[in-house]
């Protein structure tokens, strides 16, 4: 997705063809590169059954399982899991450096991707049924904010304020920290769980906190909203500006009750959150000059505008672990990011301004095998267990099926670098993928897409790009309220947004806009996913 040369090739074109039609041709052809939906197969059997192309409790598959005793007769191998997770360590000489996102594009990337890739796992009694499954998910397969808004009508109904009084219509419930608006607190003091909130999830991990510690986790439609600073205040954000939205159509409909007032707003949010996934989160991962517009008209005549169902391998290829750092520069402290895990004060002492530009000062560090912090060992385990139980087909049957060249050698899979110091570190990792692996045949999906470098001018690795890119725009721009029948139909996108909420999506460009508008303390400091100091290669 671009050298010089390519980037000012386009540029041309761009100019004589329109923006539009780049765009449109572009996105087709990136989502064309895979399969469309609907898959053939899913986690529920290894072959297929109507159960299996109907039930959505079950993750999709976009390749067909590849079982291990089949693999292993064709004379493959699987290393144990423990020597293939010690592949994500970070060396002792510590982690590499993101060299164009902040550590607001990571937390940007969970708080997107916790909202529909939803892995069945569960808190121990009493907090939960224990019962882990990772075949299964609960997600609702839509970008719908669910971590905001609850993934069922009775979790929306415990976080909204239900009031038809002045000032009160269409609005989720708050509580008041140091003069800001937050969620309301999820736990009482003594670390009970509040009667008003038993409808929603609770946040994954609790089980293993100690009560007095369970008082400052926020009440929210996710449950892994709570899981770090950086999340919660990605929530919090669009909490504030849902809110925000309701007392503008609130002003504008005198008329309106409760219900229509909130779902309005929520039609705007979404639309809204859905704009910034393509116009800045997309736009970052992108490694060309041509910047992607969120313009739905792309997806209406489009073969791949078919409904979202996750797969399992998308649930695998967005475990990022890597891009984050060991420690954060917060209030003039290195901290642990380990230290930063379930710690909402972090969050509050700072306020919400504060806290998204710490995340943005911060670089992230490099996608990729050998760069993960310690405290994320446990998770990259998890991971590649998941790969297994779901029999994930191999790395190298993914980039054949997205039509890209098979890697013929662990050297070309690794890549190759100038550098002194990573070409010694990519020669170390070649010997030890082929003493695990044998054959770069037998390379796991999970562990070859990061072992790929990450691509020029561009934060993540070729296969993953591909991956991310067909996956998100075939997905974002497929959201019923995208449609041609609501968005292309002027009466009907008045309907559903209003003047007032498509002047406020249209005027929104990135996050740090949605930010300064919710925030009395930003004052101009920066707020983005690509670090000020990055140029172009």
């Amino acid at each position: 997705m671009g050298g010089s040369f390519e980037d000012i090739a386009l540029s041309v074109v761009t100019a004589v063809v329109g923006h539009d039609e780049i765009n449109k041709l572009l996105i087709n052809k990136l989502v064309n590169r895979g399969r469309s939906r609907p898959h053939p197969w899913s986690t529920l059997n290894d072959y297929i059954s109507w159960r299996g192309l109907s039930d959505r409790s079950f993750n999709a598959r976009l390749l067909p399982a590849k079982p291990y005793p089949a693999a292993e007769a064709l004379g493959t191998r699987r290393p144990p899991i423990a020597d293939v997770a010690k592949l994500f360590d970070a060396s002792p000489g510590g982690q590499r450096v993101c060299i164009k996102s902040t550590m607001l594009f990571p937390a940007f990337a969970q708080y997107l991707t916790d909202g529909f890739i939803r892995t069945k796992v569960a808190n121990d009694p009493p907090f939960g049924d224990g019962i882990e499954d990772r075949r299964r998910t609960t997600s609702n397969h839509e970008i719908d904010m669910s971590p905001l808004y609850g993934r069922t009508l009775a979790q929306t109904d415990a976080l909204r304020l239900k009031s038809n009084l002045p000032a009160q219509k269409g609005r989720l419930k708050i509580q008041k920290i140091g003069g800001e608006d937050w969620s309301p607190a999820l736990y009482t003091a003594a670390g009970a769980l509040k009667p008003e909130f038993a409808a929603l999830d609770q946040p994954l991990g609790v089980d293993r906190m100690p009560p007095a510690a369970r008082a400052q986790l926020f009440a929210a439609g996710g449950d892994r909203v709570n899981a770090t600073p950086q999340v919660a205040m990605m929530n919090t954000l669009w909490l504030r500006e849902h809110n925000r939205l309701a007392a503008m159509l609130e002003g504008g409909h005198p008329g309106w009750d409760d219900d229509r007032v909130f779902e309005t707003a929520r039609n705007i949010v979404i639309w809204m959150f859905i704009k910034i996934v393509v116009e800045e989160y997309i736009n970052h991962i992108n490694t060309s000059v041509f910047r992607f517009r969120g313009n739905p008209e792309v997806a209406w005549e489009a073969d791949w505008n078919r409904p979202n169902w996750m797969t399992a391998e998308f649930s695998l290829l967005y475990r990022w672990h890597s891009l984050v750092p060991q420690k954060v520069r917060w209030g003039g402290l290195d901290l642990d990011g380990g230290n930063l895990l379930f710690n909402n004060t972090l969050l509050t002492d700072a306020g919400l301004a504060d806290a998204f530009v710490v995340f943005s000062e911060n670089p992230a560090t490099q996608l990729g095998l050998g760069n993960s912090a310690t405290f994320l060992g446990d998770s990259e385990v998890k991971a590649v267990k998941q790969a297994r139980s779901n029999n994930i087909a191999t790395y190298n049957d993914y980039r054949e099926a997205m039509d890209m060249d098979r890697a013929e050698s662990f050297d070309e899979l690794v890549g190759k670098s100038n550098d002194p110091v990573e070409k010694t570190r990519r020669t170390a990792l070649v010997v030890e993928l082929k003493r695990l692996y044998g054959s770069v045949d037998n390379v796991e999906f999970y562990v070859g897409l990061f072992a790929e470098p990450s691509e020029k001018n561009g934060p993540l690795p070729e296969l993953l790009l591909g991956m991310v890119a067909m996956d998100a725009f075939s997905q974002a721009l497929t959201n019923p309220l995208l449609s041609r029948h609501v968005m292309g139909d002027a009466d009907n996108r008045r309907l559903a947004f209003t003047d007032a909420g498509i002047a406020a999506v249209t005027g929104t460009r990135k996050l740090a806009d949605v930010v300064a508008r919710n925030t009395h303390t930003l004052n101009g400091r920066f707020v983005g996913m690509t670090r000020r100091d990055w140029e172009r290669d």
